[in-house]
């Protein structure tokens, strides 16, 4: 169904009607449980909220720690962290609502969300339960918690509901208001698109809210207002022609113009005399990688899946024909890339196999704004379990897919306490480095990959550990290699031990982020495409920006 300025509309309202029912439901819940105020910024002391039970109490704590986090990192006051708090635990309820509501449309999901309470997982869950989990309400509650649970061993960023955008959950009433909406039958037909998830994202943050932060200031003054004044849904066929006449025409060319996607790839600009010469070894398609630097809800990415699909299956062919060895891996020796005939046994399994390996070597995403790395994530997972879906690959068959490659740029932890306690523990060159490397990181959310930290990189291992000498660059690289696994190490040990708080855990996942984009920024890419921000840079990176990118 096409996205006509009629249904945006539809779907706009609901989106603008969900996110008021959430905030004001997640304010209460702040103000009345909690003692923190959205409004002012008051903080009642912990100890103060005699009112609370354990688990309410754990929850003050860590909203506690959570808010401390963010100021820290963003010199944010009391007041606009917790305004960011309301707006990351309803956004995140709602993208986790809506990902049930298109699994369900996507048949990938037994109806869970659709028709509420009277849903036929509820209801058959609800019979096997019992009056155990107390009234209607209550155990819906924990149906619900018990599948983001099991949807979070594919999707940790968005339904781990121990993440600190998820932390909250919306009481009966509020409950029941989002689920009428997300039910109305006017936007029942979209919930199968693969768009609609993108235009929530857009549509969360209203024109009203746009219009505001351009009338403060001419330009964009954190990362926060640069995600949001230049968060413009890329039209498909947009997506399509850049697509096309990069991805699409790299395995054009590397076919001699035989493949299929001559014909796919509508957009695919080819002159009627051209004969592109075959290459004499195809490109192994798991060594082919597609980066969009503002990756946004994926829309680049969801496109190219489906030419990547059709490009593993002719790899496959060419092998048979041509034999092992057929495919060339030699853009990525350290793979250790077996021939396709001899990792699996037929063309079934390797084609059950195909949306994971797109998944985990083929597409690559950034983006400044955590909140899209959510839903870019949840719509590459969506895509890959609807070519399964298609080919009757049923759930227990179909592979796991890991974490895959959608970074968000976020800024590196401040926390001065924090980092002397970390770097306490460290070799005092090790140290050094990770010091550095923070503050390297320092305008990750504004700047995104433009910081070009690879460039910076090799000067900064020579300041920690020497000089190597004259053209020694794939020294310090392995220099940084070894140092970068130490400190993942210490950082991953440093969350999970036992004298750690949460707000010590918050900090080792930012920098282990951190660490996650430098790598990023250390491929190569094949194909880089994107729908680049028309407005203003922020004010305080436009001096760093120009040095960035070359002439």
């Amino acid at each position: 169904m096409a996205f006509d300025q009629s249904t945006r509309s539809r779907l706009q309202r609901f989106v603008n009607d969900a996110r008021k029912v959430q905030e004001e439901e997640f304010t209460r819940q702040l103000q009345n449980d909690y003692g923190l105020d959205p409004s002012s910024g008051t903080i009642t002391p912990l100890q103060n909220l005699r009112h609370l039970n354990d688990a309410q109490r754990e929850t003050a704590r860590i909203l506690r720690d959570t808010l401390a986090h963010y100021c820290a990192s963003q010199e944010a006051d009391a007041q606009t962290g917790l305004e960011r708090i309301v707006r990351e635990q309803a956004f995140t309820v709602l993208n986790r609502l809506a990902a049930l509501r298109m699994a369900e449309a996507r048949g990938l999901l037994i109806e869970s969300v659709g028709n509420g309470y009277q849903a036929k997982g509820f209801q058959l869950y609800a019979r096997l339960a019992g009056t155990g989990l107390g009234e209607t309400g209550d155990a819906y509650r924990v149906y619900l918690f018990s599948v983001f649970d099991e949807l979070a061993q594919d999707l940790p960023g968005l339904f781990d509901r121990y993440s600190p955008q998820g932390r909250l959950f919306p009481r009966e009433a509020s409950l029941l208001q989002l689920l009428a909406l997300i039910n109305d039958a006017e936007i029942e037909p979209l919930w199968a698109e693969d768009e609609t998830i993108g235009w929530i994202y857009q549509y969360f943050n209203s024109k009203e809210e746009r219009k505001a932060m351009r009338d403060a200031s001419q330009a964009p003054r954190n990362s926060r207002e640069l995600a949001v004044r230049n968060q413009f849904f890329t039209p498909r066929y947009v997506v399509e022609f850049l697509v096309d006449n990069t991805l699409g025409r790299l395995w054009f060319n590397a076919t001699g113009g035989k493949s299929a996607l001559a014909g796919r790839c509508q957009y695919l600009l080819v002159k009627p005399d051209e004969q592109p010469v075959a290459a004499s070894r195809l490109r192994d398609p798991r060594t082919l990688k597609l980066l969009d630097p503002a990756c946004g809800s994926m829309h680049f990415g969801l496109y190219a899946f489906d030419l990547f699909l059709e490009i593993y299956r002719e790899a496959w062919d060419w092998e048979q024909e041509h034999g092992p060895g057929s495919l060339d891996i030699s853009t990525q020796p350290s793979a250790h890339f077996k021939p396709l005939n001899q990792t699996y046994a037929d063309q079934a399994s390797f084609l059950r196999d195909v949306p994971r390996l797109i998944i985990e070597h083929n597409i690559y995403g950034v983006d400044i704004d955590p909140r899209a790395a959510q839903i870019a994530s949840l719509a590459l997972w969506l895509r890959a379990q609807r070519a399964w879906h298609a080919e009757d690959v049923k759930a227990k068959d179909r592979p796991l897919i890991g974490r895959g490659h959608v970074v968000a740029a976020i800024a590196p932890p401040a926390d001065r306490e924090l980092r002397q306690q970390f770097v306490g523990d460290l070799d005092h060159l090790d140290a050094e480095l990770f010091e550095k490397t923070l503050q390297l990181l320092k305008g990750l959310p504004e700047l995104g990959v433009l910081l070009q930290v690879e460039q910076e990189l090799p000067s900064l291992i020579r300041q920690v550990f020497g000089e190597h000498g004259s053209l020694f660059k794939e020294a310090d690289m392995e220099q940084w290699q070894k140092a970068e696994t130490r400190v993942r190490k210490a950082l991953t040990e440093f969350a999970q031990a036992a004298k750690s708080t949460y707000q010590g855990r918050l900090f080792a996942q930012d920098a282990l982020q951190g660490l996650r984009l430098i790598d990023l920024c250390g491929e190569v890419f094949d194909v880089v495409v994107m729908n680049p921000p028309f407005g203003a840079l922020a004010l305080s990176t436009k001096g760093s920006a120009c040095q960035s990118v070359p002439a």
